[in-house]
């Protein structure tokens, strides 16, 4: 499997793992702020329609249709269908269109919404301005685009500790994929460039927000990023240790930073919204 394909290949026990240890521990809080800005966003303009990209399995879906008057019609997508089947499987308090979408190539007509929301997906598009050229062409205008992404490795606790833990387990293959993927795209000047590029001309606003990942135990984070995310896709491609080593590795390294017992570390993201 090439790097590329590995670093989206959320299958099998990856979209469980995920929605089991990752959500409540990092998601959540994000989640909550993400669609809190598009309910407020709905109080000055009438929104109709709005649409997820990367939905993964489906937390801020579950919060837009509790959040959103049921006037406003929500379409949510992904590209990975393991996830996407997930999330249909947990189900949302009131109809939501569920749909396989590649966010490089959108299926829908121009002009169709009038917010398009993204959850720590943006990382993971091939092609950014590509992908923002899409969710530009599928606004109406005076739409609005918000999304968020992950700031650098080091302001994330949790995750910079596995990540250290493993290159001592792996001193000359170091697995990457965080560092690559999900913490890779946190610079604001390119994330500007991307969206120019992409067809927004309006001024993007960007909020950086710090909060807290809270766990049971040491182990629950480990698992969740060596198990619940395609890391676990590189560990297993190494195969110089097994993935239960590589995260008794991981668990003894937040126990030794963070103790033994419930554990909290420091996780920080950047949220960008801008208008068609």
């Amino acid at each position: 499997m090439s790097i590329a394909v590995a670093d989206k290949a959320f299958v099998g026990s990856i979209p469980k793992l995920y929605e089991e240890h990752m959500v409540p521990m990092i998601f959540e809080p994000y989640a909550t702020d993400l669609v809190n800005r598009v309910a407020a966003r709905s109080l000055g303009k009438l929104l109709a329609n709005v649409l997820e990209i990367a939905a993964g399995t489906g937390v801020v879906t579950r919060k837009l249709a509790t959040k959103l008057p049921e006037s406003v019609a929500i379409v949510a997508t992904d590209l990975n269908q393991p996830m996407l089947s997930l999330a249909v499987e947990l189900g949302t308090q009131r109809p939501v269109e569920w749909r396989q979408a590649d966010a490089m190539q959108l299926p829908f007509d121009n002009s169709t919404f009038d917010a398009v929301v993204c959850q720590f997906g943006v990382m993971f598009f091939p092609d950014k301005a590509q992908a923002f050229a899409e969710a530009y062409r599928v606004l109406r205008p005076g739409g609005v685009l918000i999304f968020n992404v992950w700031d650098r490795i080091e302001e994330n606790e949790f995750t910079h500790t596995v990540s250290m833990a493993l290159d001592t387990l792996f001193p000359t293959d170091q697995p990457r994929f965080m560092q690559r993927v999900p913490h890779g795209y946190y610079d604001l000047d390119t994330i500007n460039k991307d969206l120019k590029s992409g067809g927004f001309t309006t001024l993007p606003k960007f909020s950086t927000i710090a909060a807290r990942s809270k766990a049971a135990s040491p182990r629950i984070p480990a698992t969740a990023f060596c198990q619940g995310t395609p890391l676990r896709n590189e560990i297993e491609a190494r195969g110089s240790a097994t993935l239960d080593e590589a995260t008794n590795v991981a668990a003894a390294a937040i126990a030794k930073r963070f103790g033994s017992g419930p554990v909290a570390g420091k996780i920080q993201a950047h949220v960008i919204a801008v208008e068609r």
